[in-house]
């Protein structure tokens, strides 16, 4: 990726180093793909856990397979891929929820809790605790909690191990709520959204940390899709709309795709920003970076003067 700019006589007079962007921008439309990509993932492993009677663990081994390959994509990747991205959001969201079920309900493909699951409440509390940890060790580590911010190597697969708990969770609390509370889903997905409106208006209205605001919203909109997916696919006289899994599936798929498809172009015609060469939070040492790194005269994509790699290289010089 090159480009050349014109220099102004009121920049640096040398380009600094810049990493292309991995991980999208917090805004309408990534609240739209993530719900809409967990709540396929809500279907899709109902559909092939329950279903297809495949069961909970054969499910959470194969599902966790298929993320850790697209995970490990998405690592090696240069640049913010909107395909790649989502299909790994999805793949924890379908795994999590493999994994949720396995441990609230227990082994088999039953749609309740039996002897062998720990239950919806034990299961979030399990889940929450593990979260938990995962953030102290984030903190511990240096890398930065702004999740627009990341680019480090290290910071991004803290990122993508969070997500997967936390989809994980979100599937053990939305039961929890829907059936340990007996709410059932129509009322749970009006009582969590009206917790997500309270967080936009914090977001808004209040100094509460962005990032308390935003991994609490993350984790809700998996229990919302899933009352979501609910109302897609159980039947009519149950308040849904009858769909079943297997076509609920198959219409989230096509608007899923639909939303990836208008992001891939919006990106295409507004690229996003640079981020600065990572350091270190707390040494301010340099730091792996999860992209590709540029030499720039600004933030701007448009003013990339070369890759690093594409610098002439000093001539050698031969004796004689």
């Amino acid at each position: 990726m090159t480009a050349t700019v014109s220099v102004q006589p009121n920049v640096a007079a040398s380009p600094a180093r810049y990493v292309l962007r991995k991980l999208p921008l917090v805004t309408a439309l990534f609240w739209a793909l993530k719900i809409i990509a967990v709540t396929l993932g809500e279907t899709a492993s109902d559909q092939f856990a329950i279903e297809l009677k495949i069961g909970y663990a054969t499910c959470a081994i194969i599902f966790f397979v298929f993320f850790a390959i697209v995970a490990l994509l998405q690592l090696r990747a240069k640049r913010f891929h909107p395909g790649l991205f989502w299909t790994v959001i999805f793949s924890t969201s379908i795994v999590g929820t493999s994994i949720s079920d396995l441990m609230d309900r227990g082994i088999g493909h039953s749609s309740t809790v039996t002897r062998n699951g720990i239950g919806y409440g034990p299961g979030a509390i399990i889940l929450t605790s593990i979260l938990v940890v995962i953030f102290l060790v984030w903190w511990r580590t240096g890398q930065t909690y702004d999740v627009e911010k990341i680019a480090t190597r290290k910071g991004e697969t803290l990122y993508w191990i969070a997500i997967l708990v936390s989809n994980t969770l979100g599937t053990a609390s939305g039961d929890w709520l829907a059936h340990g509370t007996g709410l059932g889903f129509r009322n749970a997905f009006f009582v969590i959204s009206a917790i997500m409106l309270l967080l936009l208006a914090a977001h808004y209205l209040t100094s509460i940390n962005s990032m308390v605001l935003f991994w609490v919203a993350f984790v809700l909109t998996r229990p919302l899709s899933a009352a979501a997916g609910d109302s897609i696919t159980k039947p009519v006289s149950e308040g849904g709309l009858g769909l079943g899994t297997l076509w609920g599936s198959v219409m989230l798929v096509g608007v899923l795709t639909a939303l990836i498809a208008y992001q891939t172009w919006h990106i295409r015609r507004h690229p996003l920003d640079l981020l600065p060469a990572p350091t270190h939070r707390i040494t301010g040492q340099p730091q792996q970076p999860n992209g590709q790194v540029v030499l720039a005269y600004g933030p701007h994509p448009g003013q990339i003067v070369r890759t690093p790699e594409a610098a002439p290289r000093p001539q050698r010089q031969h004796p004689g």
